[in-house]
């Protein structure tokens, strides 16, 4: 343990699984507080319990500006600070073209993209002079995989949004970066799949990506969540508006 973290608190939405879960469990380590996000109560419970110490649970909408300003508004309030806010919940309704529906377009924008505007929004006047927002992405914003155009197009959608958002705070001190993970083997990896290309075809699918891979895998959700750590923290000061991809090579070829 490196303590870079140390005396400072975050905020991660969507914290209760996946690569949020591990996000979660590294800034602990590192000596963080977290708070993690999710819609029900039986999950935050169970994640605080894994997490263990400094780890607090709050039930909030990700699509909701009111919840999500509310709870914002809460940790700092409780905490005293707000250092890094972390914006990985997803909504994960991918179909191929010809069965998309409306409700699912609306529901992944609703989550995807104005969910995490409004979370930064809201966080922009709470967070401290050397703050950090982090916007998970994916390799999808420059390869989608068949059937997940909506999602592909809200990612992509991250870097020009973040672009301009820098320039908006400008003088803050307050960072903002995109941490874009390759395929990782998750939970919502596997729904992604199912929903995208059918239950039959999720495994080939992970077994061609590693496959394709420089690295010859597919990715561990720690390992996101060590670079998470990196962009919260004040090795990356200088770090600003980038999009980071932590893919093991595979977007370079």
């Amino acid at each position: 343990m490196s303590n870079s973290l140390e005396g400072k608190v975050a905020v991660i939405t969507g914290g209760t699984t996946g690569i949020g879960l591990a996000i979660a469990k590294e800034f602990v380590a590192e000596g963080a507080k977290v708070v993690v996000t999710a819609l029900q109560q039986e999950a935050l419970d169970e994640a605080v319990r894994e997490i263990g110490p400094r780890s607090f649970g709050a039930k909030a909408d990700a699509s909701s500006i009111a919840e999500m300003d509310a709870l914002l508004k809460r940790v700092k309030a409780d905490h005293g600070r707000l250092d890094a806010v972390i914006a990985n919940a997803v909504a994960d309704e991918h179909a191929p073209l010809g069965k998309i529906t409306e409700e699912q377009f609306d529901k992944m924008v609703g989550v995807n993209l104005k969910g995490v505007l409004f979370t930064i929004q809201s966080a922009m006047p709470l967070l401290e002079s050397d703050g950090s927002i982090i916007l998970i992405g994916s390799t999808a914003s420059v390869a989608p995989p068949a059937g997940m155009s909506i999602y592909g197009a809200i990612k992509a959608a991250f870097h020009g949004m973040v672009r301009s958002l820098i320039q908006d705070a400008k003088d803050t001190g307050v960072r903002i970066n995109i941490l874009s993970p390759g395929a990782v083997d998750t939970p919502s990896l596997r729904r992604a799949l199912i929903k995208a290309a059918g239950a039959d075809m999720a495994d080939a699918i992970v077994q061609s990506i590693a496959q394709r891979s420089p690295a010859g895998r597919i990715g561990d959700a720690r390992e996101i969540g060590k670079v998470a750590v990196f962009l919260a923290s004040d090795a990356s000061s200088y770090v600003n508006g980038v999009e980071l991809f932590v893919d093991g090579g595979l977007r370079q070829v």
